[in-house]
């Protein structure tokens, strides 16, 4: 194994940003319950409620709308949960007059399309759009399935693997004609571009600390005023009833800090982290033949490249590039392990061959240009000894 170690995966997670552990290292004196009237508990109220405001301002909502969630499945699923119960009558059962359809895409996050096919298997319509060959959804399929039975469009920002970036702000206006509620899974876009969600027009968005160099395991689902909201975990009054449990003090205030430094480095994230993954892609491009660039040229993250490399296999690509010290992922993290070919790829019109072929390279703020340039002079070699092997079993 290489000493060196060049992390590549920051779409899977990113490490905890010096700031956030130095802050959270701090607040682990606040060890009072959020919920506790006494001067401890107030304190850790008051923590908690600057963290709010953080969150906000980094989405541009006002900090009633915020729900502090234990990550972006949850927010997700609390959503879906909602659409369930209101086009249910009180025994559960779907009512069969009314809104029961739900649109989403080929692509989303597993959570998202489990919790549509959850829906599905209760009596909902649903429809998951097809995207083009850059993974954008397709307009006019969207204005076809769109109907006065549209219950809930819900469209993911930014794709996790290719990096593509929705048109949500016209996804919404569509929706919003037909009287339908939008949701965006906005996970992998929030703290990497811009986001605000009176410009999207949403009414619910989902985020996740883990992604912008704060902890895990604690997220927000943002719901706009007079959205309907129920709860998935019922309990105390937390969160105004909405997601019960004692507060996750030292997750929620790294959370927040992770999210003030965010919105401060916005503008230096993407001019930084863009030059950086447009280096590596024309290094790729110029050093390693017969390769294909997943996902939009210009409508995409600043920091994910998704690289489908004909005549080599994805898996022995990672081992081959870990040995070398470098770590990314052939997708999802959280569809690791998994033989089937990426979903997301399939969706855009890649065949099983170039899909099992492909690897993610996710940036961060820990890579530097020498971090590049061992990476484009370390990989081509690598896919040259895989396609050698390759034609000789073929």
């Amino acid at each position: 194994m290489a000493e060196k170690r060049i992390y590549m995966d920051y779409n899977a997670t990113t490490p905890l940003r010096a700031e956030v552990k130095a802050a959270m290292i701090a607040d682990f004196e606040v060890f009072g319950n959020a919920s506790s009237m006494h001067a401890a508990g107030r304190k850790a109220h008051g923590r908690v409620e600057d963290a709010r405001n953080a969150v906000a301002r980094l989405l541009g909502a006002p900090p009633k709308g915020i729900i502090f969630t234990s990550g972006g499945s949850e927010s997700n699923n609390t959503v879906f949960q909602t659409m369930r119960i209101l086009a249910s009558d009180s025994y559960g059962k779907v009512l069969p007059q009314g809104r029961t359809e739900i649109i989403t895409t080929a692509i989303e996050h597993p959570c998202v399309l489990n919790s549509a096919s959850f829906l599905r298997s209760l009596g909902f319509t649903v429809n998951f759009l097809p995207v083009d060959e850059y993974g954008r959804v397709k307009m006019e399929a969207l204005d076809e399935a769109l109907s006065e039975r549209t219950l809930l469009v819900s469209v993911m920002m930014a794709n996790n693997e290719i990096g593509t970036i929705q048109d949500i702000a016209a996804i919404s206006g569509k929706a919003k004609a037909v009287g339908a509620w939008v949701h965006t899974d906005a996970v992998q876009a929030v703290g990497k571009i811009p986001v605000n969600v009176d410009e999207l027009g949403v009414d619910y968005l989902t985020m996740s600390a883990h992604k912008i160099y704060g902890p895990k395991g604690i997220g927000a689902l943002y719901v706009r005023e007079k959205a309907p909201l129920y709860p998935l975990i019922h309990g105390g009054h937390q969160e105004d009833g909405f997601r019960a449990g004692t507060y996750n003090n030292i997750g929620i205030l790294g959370f927040g800090k992770a999210a003030e430094l965010a919105l401060a480095d916005l503008s230096a994230y993407g001019t930084r982290i863009a030059a950086l993954r447009n280096r590596l892609r024309d290094g790729f491009l110029e050093r390693v033949p017969h390769i294909r660039i997943n996902g939009h040229p210009t409508e995409v993250l600043p920091n994910t490249l998704d690289v489908s490399f004909p005549g080599a296999e994805g898996e022995s690509i990672l081992l081959s590039m870990d040995i070398m010290g470098i770590e990314a992922s052939t997708g999802s993290a959280c569809a690791s392990g998994s033989l089937e070919p990426s979903h997301v790829l399939m969706a855009t019109g890649v065949g099983p061959e170039l899909a099992h072929g492909s690897i993610r390279f996710s940036l961060g703020w820990g890579i530097t240009e020498e971090d590049v340039d061992y990476i484009i002079e370390t990989v081509p070699p690598i896919i040259a000894r895989l396609r050698a092997i390759s034609s000789v079993r073929a």
